[in-house]
């Protein structure tokens, strides 16, 4: 699993403010009284959010706790974890792999790979790249075999996804707040329910921020996360997003919370007025702690291939990403859109993830990635 740093020991929580209307789905539960926001730091009128609605876990999910490094795998997690990523890079594995079969090492063979490359998803700089490194590496080292040929574009590969592998450091903030956005459909708030488990993994308490205001569903799809986790989610049935967050925030100030993920809403990069919005989400969680957002996350869809690179570039651009979550690299997807990343927006690549299930999405290794890929 991770290894993360110890952080330091909190400060205690500021006192509480008069209760308000809260909503708990088939449970009986202490009520969680709302913070007020800093007057120090008023939002703009038309900001001005109605009172917030949270869903409270059970009084144990918010207690302080030691925090201290998760156990490592087992080794059969670990295999499992191996085996369905192999299983969900196969498609393109096959069609790499089977190349070097009996083949010889001419022109053709070169045609071959790039052809496959390219269906990959890999794009034509990093294709491009590869290939003339790798012809390069054979001709410098006298290859002659396909199988040594194999095994030098396997060190290419890792040697270009390895500056992408960094892990998520927990304990620099208190709390650390992180900002996640992505297009509807890339599996966003999914990912932000597993993430909040992997974080408790870690003994970190979470708190999450159901900033996505314009998606009906949203709010009751974070709570369900919520529920499941035992996790406080700061939600308004309707209201400015970046008061949601705000308010947030500030909760998790008063509480002593490790981590706050507020969740944003789907949109493209084109849509150049929501994407303003999101701005606006980011500027509004400085005022609300400084240097906040810490860490800003994009969700991607690996099997959207090359618009999940447009995606990258947009977004950055316009929020300055710290780090990436590939979903989906499971039955079709292609994978090779990582390399494109690396060569064009090397936006480090946090986790990935190959099916629905809590044990599905595991921080991102360029060496199993490639393995998986070229075994």
């Amino acid at each position: 699993m991770f290894s993360f740093f110890k952080r330091k020991p909190k400060e205690t929580a500021a006192p509480a403010a008069a209760p308000v209307e809260e909503i708990v789905a088939e449970k009986a539960q202490e009520p969680v009284a709302p913070v007020p926001l800093s007057p120090a730091v008023p939002l703009p009128a038309a900001a001005t959010p109605p009172a917030p609605v949270i869903f409270p876990p059970p009084p144990e999910a918010v207690q302080e706790v030691e925090i201290i490094p998760a156990p490592a795998p087992s080794a059969e997690q670990k295999r499992s974890w191996l085996t369905r990523l192999k299983a969900g890079l196969s498609k393109t594995s096959a069609s790499l792999t089977t190349l070097f079969v009996g083949a010889k090492i001419d022109d053709d063979l070169y045609e071959e790979l790039e052809s496959a490359l390219l269906m990959a998803d890999a794009g034509i700089d990093a294709t491009q790249f590869l290939l003339d490194t790798l012809k390069k590496k054979v001709k410098d080292e006298k290859l002659t075999e396909a199988e040594q040929v194999k095994t030098a574009l396997k060190a290419l590969l890792i040697g270009l996804l390895t500056p992408l592998q960094k892990p998520l450091v927990l304990g620099r903030h208190q709390p650390m707040v992180m900002m996640i956005a992505g297009v509807n459909g890339a599996g966003k708030t999914t990912t932000i329910g597993k993430l909040a488990k992997h974080l408790q993994a870690h003994h970190q308490s979470v708190l999450l921020a159901a900033g996505d205001t314009f998606r009906a569903a949203a709010r009751e799809q974070l709570a369900v996360w919520g529920e499941r986790n035992n996790v406080t989610v700061i939600a308004q049935e309707s209201g400015d997003p970046a008061a949601v967050a705000f308010d947030a925030v500030q909760s998790a100030l008063a509480r002593g919370t490790d981590v706050v993920m507020v969740d944003t809403a789907g949109r493209l990069p084109t849509q150049l007025h929501l994407m303003e919005e999101l701005k606006k989400v980011k500027r509004v969680i400085g005022k609300s702690m400084a240097e906040a957002p810490h860490e800003v996350l994009l969700v991607i869809d690996g099997n959207t291939g090359q618009n999940a690179l447009t995606q990258v570039k947009a977004f950055d651009d316009a929020l300055q990403l710290t780090g990436l979550v590939v979903t989906k690299l499971d039955g079709t997807a292609k994978g090779g859109v990582l390399a494109a990343i690396a060569r064009t927006r090397p936006v480090p690549v946090y986790f990935i993830g190959v099916g629905e299930g809590i044990e599905d999405l595991q921080p991102f290794n360029a060496q199993e990635f490639v393995d998986a890929l070229l075994s």
